[in-house]
């Protein structure tokens, strides 16, 4: 098993920045290809895809709408991964969740399925004021 915590999240005005973190424990970590998700307000059951990185960081995906603005890395040697979101937007305002599991995957499609990810953080509160 591994362990996630998030970490950074705030309040930040439109155009601003924050650098999210997530806290790996447990099991060896580069052993798992890790994403981001979020949830925005009023809708519990669209967790939707942010970005996703592979196990060494050689491939990350993100969803269109963030492209160009956010930029995800991680260091295997401090056990952590990281989500640097620039040129905030007041639709951004979500909780944001690491996610981590150990299966292979090789494109956006295998990012980005919610349901193939076994390991979750409790989530972090980003809030982007216009």
């Amino acid at each position: 098993q591994v362990q996630l915590v998030e970490s950074g999240g705030g309040l930040v005005q439109a155009g601003g920045s924050l650098r999210l973190s997530c806290a790996a424990s447990g099991r060896i970590f580069s052993n798992y290809y890790m994403g981001w998700f979020r949830q925005a307000p009023g809708k519990e059951r669209e967790r939707e895809f942010v970005a996703g990185i592979s196990r060494y960081g050689s491939s990350t995906y993100y969803r269109d709408s963030v492209k160009g603005r956010f930029t995800i890395s991680r260091d295997n040697v401090k056990n952590a991964m990281y989500l640097q979101m620039n040129s905030l937007k007041p639709e951004d305002t979500a909780v944001y969740y690491c996610a981590a599991d150990p299966r292979y995957r090789g494109d956006y499609s295998d990012y980005a399925r919610r349901a193939e990810y076994d390991y979750w953080g409790q989530g972090t509160q980003v809030t982007v004021s216009s």
